[in-house]
């Protein structure tokens, strides 16, 4: 939307840094009241999206850093009140952030204060091995592959709406 290139979310971090958090009030998403009562730990970003876009359309002489600061923010907020909310349903004393986001400065500053604050342990790799969850998802297939593992039959569609515990491991 704002053309900073792929992958953007470095991109954003850089230019967030010159930027008000503050500035832009852009939506949280699956956060009212019902959706805590409904899903409490489901993510959703589109609806963040369409508001920068419209706010882009809307605010020709908007301020870069600003955005991107404020559409940072909204994210990372989500993230950190969706990941903490389920360490304290679980009763789950850690929480590990990994991949790309996890090289994210505002996340990661964010992760540790609200982590101290409610008692749980961060665990969060060096920003240089937070990099791309396929090559998690390859390293991860290469041991399996080590161990004799048969390989997942590929027959199946994805469906990004799959409730995490339908899935199955054999």
């Amino acid at each position: 939307v704002m053309k900073l290139g792929f992958p953007g979310g470095p991109a954003i971090d850089a230019l967030a840094k010159d930027g008000k958090a503050d500035s832009i009030d852009f939506p949280r998403g699956l956060t009212t009241s019902n959706d805590w009562q409904s899903r409490p730990f489901d993510f959703s970003f589109s609806g963040l999206k369409t508001a920068v876009a419209r706010y882009l359309e809307a605010t020709p002489d908007y301020a870069k850093a600003n955005v991107a600061a404020s559409f940072q923010e909204a994210i990372v907020d989500v993230l950190l009140l969706k990941s903490l909310a389920a360490c304290k349903a679980t009763g789950i004393n850690s929480l590990l952030i990994a991949g790309g986001v996890g090289a994210n400065s505002r996340l990661r500053a964010l992760a540790q204060q609200r982590c101290e604050k409610a008692g749980i342990r961060l665990r969060i790799p060096a920003p240089g091995l937070c990099t791309d969850n396929g090559a998690m998802v390859a390293a991860l297939g290469a041991l399996m592959a080590a161990a004799g593992r048969s390989p997942s039959p590929i027959a199946f569609d994805a469906d990004s709406s799959l409730p995490v515990g339908t899935i199955s491991l054999y």
